[in-house]
């Protein structure tokens, strides 16, 4: 069993919780752009500071490749959360050194700590123990609410918790595993949307999924490839060649059950005055045109297969949605997912494009829950397992 707040001791008044938070946030001039990340962790800082602990917050923002860069510091983090908290936030630099260190041991009541990026030290991503030894210091129990950092075996993932007991899961982790836990047997009937480009990436994911839902709705540039191993013409398309067998052997085994576009809107360039969109049936893609989302006919059909689902999932775009002449398809899935939501259905949105898409879209409230961590959801639902997960169950402690 993954262990959670609720099982924290009862008396934490003074106790440093050491959180592990995803503040993996866009910013803009210095400043958050995007506080949803922030906004999620909130509920468990609250739960802590009405306790009277003393929360200390780990996280990484970007790829700054084990080295610092002032462009990836967490300091404007830091402020975003003042405001949002309605508290004192102190901010410490580096995550591991000894000014961090006193900072933990000072906190007072009602205040958190945010720490430095743990990326600008290599050993975060090597899951270095003494990294993990440093970090480990800063709390006297530990509590992982960083969902899409969970499928990641870092320092401050899975090496602190093996340092730290009691290593708990909090209340986003929780929200998280809730959700994905309930497509494990899924209410009917159960339809599954996949979309962006890889087959390959989502394998596991769709060979498990092909074991329990009732339809799979495909888009994006995966479904050029699937097009293009039934044998269609697909032009200037992305495909995904080295997948063809694979495209095949998964079409075999789902046979009516998976669903392909009918028609496609297309980036044309065969006209030597410029490029034109428009829609075309699968049957029609001429050699200079590039399939870059599901065409009308197919957003109707897909809505329609949404309507009346028990239970849906989605993951993926249905094209190049940062594009708006490629973005209808994508937000005609989400007003679907949105209208599945309200007649009833369980409505759950997995992945960083498919999340962006639903935000876009205004309708991120309109269905039952976002992921907040794409590829971490998609190992969870191919596996059941996530390393920093594996961390904060209960097992024997030396």
């Amino acid at each position: 069993m993954t262990r959670a707040l609720r099982d924290l001791p009862a008396d934490l008044a003074g106790k440093r919780g050491l959180v592990r938070v995803d503040y993996n946030v866009p910013l803009d001039a210095g400043r958050v752009a995007d506080a949803t990340r922030i906004e999620a962790s909130l509920p468990t800082l609250r739960w802590l500071l009405r306790r009277e602990a003393r929360p200390v917050l780990l996280s990484h923002l970007g790829r700054p490749g084990g080295r610092p860069d002032p462009a990836l510091s967490l300091s404007p983090v830091a402020s975003a959360l003042a405001g949002l908290l309605g508290t004192g936030v102190l901010f410490s630099a580096p995550c591991d050194g000894e000014d961090a260190l006193r900072a933990s041991r000072g906190l007072k009541a009602g205040q958190v700590l945010l720490v430095e990026n743990t990326r600008f030290l290599p050993g975060e991503t090597e899951n270095d123990a003494a990294l993990a030894g440093r970090l480990a210091r800063l709390g006297d129990f530990f509590v992982n609410d960083a969902f899409g950092t969970l499928h990641r075996a870092h320092a401050s993932t899975t090496g602190v918790p093996a340092l730290l007991s009691p290593s708990v899961a909090g209340l986003l982790v929780e929200r998280e595993l809730e959700a994905l836990g309930a497509l494990e047997q899924p209410r009917r009937p159960f339809v599954v949307a996949f979309g962006g480009a890889k087959i390959g990436d989502k394998i596991e994911l769709l060979r498990r999924f092909l074991e329990r839902a009732d339809l799979i709705l495909v888009g994006g540039a995966m479904a050029n490839t699937f097009l293009r191993a039934q044998g269609a013409e697909t032009g200037a398309s992305l495909v995904e060649e080295a997948a063809l067998d694979l495209a095949r052997s998964i079409l075999a085994a789902g046979g009516e059950r998976i669903r392909l576009p009918t028609d496609v809107m297309v980036l044309d360039r065969s006209n030597g005055d410029g490029e034109s969109v428009e829609g075309v049936g699968v049957d029609a893609i001429g050699p200079e045109m590039a399939a870059l989302d599901i065409g009308p006919e197919s957003r109707a059909r897909y809505a329609e297969a949404l309507r009346g689902c028990a239970a849906f999932f989605w993951n993926g775009p249905m094209g190049l949605f940062e594009d708006p002449r490629f973005a209808a398809g994508t937000f005609a899935i989400a007003e679907a997912a949105a209208e599945a939501t309200a007649a009833g259905g369980f409505t759950v949105i997995g992945g960083g494009d498919s999340a962006a898409a639903i935000r876009r879209a205004g309708l991120s409230d309109r269905v039952s829950h976002v992921c907040t961590g794409g590829g971490a959801a998609l190992e969870y639902l191919s596996s059941g397992r996530l390393p920093g997960l594996d961390a904060l169950t209960e097992r024997r402690r030396s």
